[in-house]
This record gives C-alpha cells, structure tokens and sequence, in this order.
C-alpha cells in the first residue's frame, strides 16, 4: 500500500457509509480513531487502490459542502454518484442534518476501528 500507515484505517471507515448517507472528513477522523486528522482522510482518498470500492463521493467538508470546486469535473461527479443516491444537493452543499451519517452502538462496538 502507498502513503501513509493510517490510509487503510481510514479507507476501511469510509466504506461504512451507508447508501444515501454523507459524513464529514473530520468525523470520519474521529470515528477512525485519528482525531484532528481530517486532511489526513482527504488525502488517503485521492490514493484509494482501484481494485478497492471506497465511497469517496460520501466524504464532505464540516458544512456540508464538496470540497471541489464548484462546477469542476470533480465536483460534478461527485454531485452525480451523491444524487445517484439520492442526496440533495443545493450550491454545492449537502444538508447534513438530513443526510449525516450517524453510527448506532452495532456499528460503533463491532463495526468500527480505533
């Protein structure tokens, strides 16, 4: 594996998302068990092995937003695989407090990392 040592914790949490359901690169971090690393995860995304299914498009900044800019062809894919699953999106921003991912116990006792 390339990069850092924690990519494949990091990957591993990502693919917990659930379908139709966003979480924030710190919180992705934090249930990770790498607090204050949120730049750390958006960085282990753009090393994520082909062969691997990491629902990248699920990862988004604290407010909701994409972390492309707007109207790249980055952004639009990501906006296209999210509405896929149906997730709203408006200028570029999701509202979390519709679609944020929160782990129940299950997952956080037997599915989870740390």
């Amino acid at each position: 594996m390339c990069g850092h040592p924690q990519y494949a914790k990091i990957w591993r949490t990502v693919q917990l998302i659930p379908l139709g359901k966003v979480a924030s690169y710190g919180q992705i971090a934090d249930l990770a068990g790498l607090p204050s690393r949120a730049r750390l995860v958006g960085k282990s995304l753009g090393y994520v092995p082909k062969d691997m299914d990491v629902p990248w498009h699920r990862v988004l900044r604290s407010n909701g937003q994409i972390a492309f800019p707007t109207g790249s062809e980055q952004s639009q894919k990501q906006t296209g695989l999210l509405q896929q699953e149906d997730v709203a999106i408006f200028n570029n921003r999701v509202k979390l407090s519709l679609f944020q991912w929160q782990p129940d116990l299950a997952e956080m006792l037997w599915k989870l990392e740390y």
